[in-house]
């Protein structure tokens, strides 16, 4: 089951990230550290009720953000629709002993379902460039890579925006 997370849901998935960032840099992919995600972001998230779950009996397995609000790094960007009525999604985890069962598909088809519905022109999203099998998963859902934009508390390598036009 997806739905919105309550602050009752925020220690699973710090958990899920902390677990996730773990996983990555164990295959070499230093794209989550101490700094981000962090608690506080997952809070917010929860309050503007942007923060979804994916929940099954043994708990929540997965978590993603879907957010009207652009952040200031996306100002500079290309994009290949206008500034008007776009999502945003961030923080897409999977906690690694399940990845590779459809949750993040599952998750996914949940949002763009969910921004057709709300008349959003496109979903824009960043993954990091050293992340390969983000690259893909994205690409084959019919999203296009854009420009380059960095995170400095995060890495020295870049992240790629991707947008769906819808």
């Amino acid at each position: 089951m997806i739905r919105k997370a309550t602050l009752q849901d925020l220690d699973a998935v710090v958990s899920i990230t902390l677990a996730c960032a773990k996983h990555m840099c164990g295959n070499g992919i230093f794209q989550w550290n101490d700094n981000y995600p962090n608690r506080a972001a997952f809070k917010k998230d929860i309050e503007r009720e942007e923060l979804l779950v994916f929940e099954k009996q043994n708990g929540i397995l997965g978590c993603v953000v879907r957010s009207p609000h652009k952040d200031d790094v996306y100002n500079n960007v290309t994009w290949l629709t206008k500034d008007e009525n776009n999502l945003y999604i961030h923080r897409l985890a999977v906690q690694p002993n399940y990845q590779g069962q459809g949750i993040a598909q599952q998750l996914m088809d949940t949002v763009e379902q969910y921004a057709r519905t709300n008349s959003f022109k496109s979903i824009r999203l960043d993954t990091f460039s050293q992340n390969s099998r983000n690259q893909k998963f994205y690409e084959l859902r019919g999203y296009k890579q854009l420009e380059a934009i960095y995170f400095p508390n995060q890495s020295e390598h870049p992240f790629y925006c991707y947008e769906l036009v819808l």
